[in-house]
């Protein structure tokens, strides 16, 4: 797989999609450390705005076509040393599944009370306080 990259680990645009009062998060097939389940993205392609590469990924990732919103933050990564940024996402149309199965294993909509079963380290801070607002609990 080639990538038009010019740094060996490019920066990373993960998107926060709510539907329906539950949250879209997909699973790897090859983990990335102990990282099991995490939310839809990927690298920030050149010229592409962290909210570009949000929607991009999600529609290649999951099939679900997404508009962003806002750009929640952005951190180095604790547990994988990765630049990522976080953008909030509505979906327009589709159905989330799992589109690119090279990369993609599985797909769940997650409600507020099963988030710590699926990242039990936690959520970056702005994305949780974002979702302890969008999402009922």
């Amino acid at each position: 797989m080639t990538t038009e990259t010019t740094t060996e680990n490019p920066a990373l645009s993960m998107a926060v999609v709510v539907s329906d009062g539950r949250l879209l998060m997909i699973r790897r097939s090859e983990q990335e450390g102990d990282l099991l389940w995490a939310l839809p993205g990927g690298a920030i392609e050149d010229g592409e705005s962290v909210e570009e590469a949000a929607v991009r990924e999600t529609v290649e990732e999951t099939g679900l076509v997404v508009d962003a919103v806002k750009v929640l933050g952005k951190r180095v990564h604790p547990k994988t040393g990765r630049l990522m940024s976080y953008t909030a996402c509505e979906p327009l149309e589709g159905e989330a599944r799992v589109a690119d199965e090279e990369e993609l294993d599985a797909v769940a909509w997650v409600s507020h009370s099963e988030i710590k079963e699926y990242v039990p380290y936690g959520l970056y801070e702005p994305v949780q306080a974002y979702l302890d607002d969008v999402l009922p609990h």
